[in-house]
């Protein structure tokens, strides 16, 4: 075929693909419409038309966005554009479903198809029995692969990493290796560098594509290669993984087993999936919200959020306790009513904010046990600067509207104490949960706004006793 026929051809592709995708790469909702009123229709031709040029995430995207009950007929009408590699840019929730329609054989048909971490990914979600059915149906060498990944825990490297790498000697010189390269075809489809290697398999360096490219023949591997490289232990946690990718400008990086043994590669593609993957679910494990995925089955979510809410609705009353021993100053000075929520809300936002920021700093490392104390230091400092600050304006505004100087000190004075409690509690409350090894993303926030909801009102409803009802 001719370059302008190539051309030709590939035109109308662009300009389909070009009208479904929006300027932020999303799928407008008119080109979704026109997809599923197809499959509707019965025109199973016309969506796949449509549905051809798009890239494999894409067509995910496309899978997601349709309603469970249109996306049986929308896979149907797709046969043959749905990809291996679409079902593994598919949302967890949603692959599981479309898996639990197909047959064993299909399943393991599509896992020998993909890298190593993309079939872990496929089958680790599978029932028991299921999982046991598809590697039984796999080519030997895929389910060898396949069930040593599945041995190491979840959110491992062991999980994370492709078994498919280029490893070489460092005896090999350049030419040898370019020949390797030329002639394997077991090699992954997708590499940046080579690892070079002892005879026992331990790895010794790494050279660069790129490099070997640029190089005589006759240059030796050991010559060129880099021997100082970021090893990742096999079971590593992702988290850990992803911090060692952000932190050394990683492209790819090497797996070793116990033994120091290469087993194995991760590259960057998949560390972007755990940023994001992690950074989603610390955002909705600190609001008590599970993992937050809109595809979850509504049972396991309501399971999730209703535990913290029954915590939540506790905590609530160990702070209405606190409220009911001041009732007789309450119903001296009504004016406490009003305005004793307003210090226990700001007490709340105050811990959340130092809350967010230490829980972020644990999970990126930045705050470690070598410099807790300037961190605690740190947010006492601004939890005093915040206080003032609250106080002045509160204390000014209260006078505005109140007219009473007194109520207005002790409003002010109450909004600094639970300024200065709600800082060091957002530090205190996930720094001990670390140390215990709870997650401080799942547990901080009832322990914060518990705190800071016991102190603001005691703190306010006790100076008032104090100076306003005696």
């Amino acid at each position: 075929m001719s370059e302008r026929e190539n051309i030709a051809t590939a035109a109308p592709e662009q300009e389909a693909q070009g009208s479904a995708i929006d300027e932020e790469d999303r799928l407008r909702p008119e080109f979704v419409d026109r997809v599923l009123d197809a499959v509707e229709a019965g025109e199973d031709e016309t969506a796949r038309k449509l549905v051809q040029p798009l890239h494999p995430a894409d067509v995910a995207d496309l899978i997601e966005l349709a309603r469970r009950d249109e996306r049986e007929g929308l896979v149907k009408a797709l046969a043959g554009i749905i990809s291996p590699d679409v079902l593994a840019e598919l949302n967890d929730y949603v692959r599981e479903d479309l898996l639990d329609e197909m047959e064993p054989q299909q399943v393991a048909d599509i896992a020998g198809q993909l890298d190593t971490d993309d079939a872990v990914a496929l089958i680790e979600d599978l029932d028991r029995d299921e999982q046991q059915a598809v590697l039984e149906r796999m080519e030997p060498d895929d389910r060898a692969a396949v069930e040593e990944a599945l041995s190491f825990p979840e959110e491992s490297a062991g999980r994370l990493m492709q078994r498919d790498l280029c490893a070489v000697p460092e005896h090999w010189d350049v030419g040898q290796v370019i020949d390797y390269l030329r002639s394997t075809k077991d090699l992954p489809d997708d590499f940046w560098e080579v690892f070079v290697v002892s005879p026992d398999h331990h790895p010794v360096g790494t050279c660069k594509l790129s490099l070997i490219l640029r190089m005589p023949r006759k240059t030796l591997v050991s010559e060129i290669m880099q021997r100082e490289q970021t090893l990742i232990p096999v079971d590593m946690d992702q988290e850990d993984v992803a911090l060692r990718f952000q932190k050394y400008a990683l492209v790819s990086a090497a797996v070793t087993d116990d033994s120091g043994r290469l087993v194995g590669m991760i590259t960057v593609d998949d560390v972007v999936h755990i940023i994001s993957q992690e950074a989603g679910e610390d955002i909705t494990l600190l609001s008590g919200a599970g993992e937050g995925d809109i595809n979850e089955p509504i049972r396991m979510t309501v399971r999730t959020r209703v535990v913290w809410l029954i915590i939540n609705l506790g905590a609530t009353i160990c702070s209405a306790s606190v409220v009911g021993l001041f009732q007789g100053e309450i119903r001296k000075y009504a004016l406490l009513a009003a305005l004793m929520p307003m210090v226990s809300a700001l007490g709340g936002n105050a811990g959340t904010q130092t809350l967010a920021v230490v829980v972020r700093a644990l999970a990126t490392n930045q705050l470690t046990s070598s410099n807790t104390a300037w961190m605690l230091f740190r947010e006492f400092r601004i939890a005093i600067a915040n206080g003032i600050a609250l106080g002045v304006v509160g204390g000014i505004g209260t006078y505005a509207a109140l007219r009473d100087p007194m109520l207005s000190a002790v409003f002010a004075v109450a909004l600094v104490i639970n300024s200065l409690v709600a800082g060091l509690v957002g530090v205190l409350v996930p720094l001990t949960l670390d140390k215990a090894r709870i997650d401080p993303a799942v547990s901080s926030a009832v322990f914060v706004t518990t705190i800071t909801d016991v102190m603001g009102f005691f703190s306010f409803l006790g100076l008032a006793a104090i100076f306003l009802t005696r």
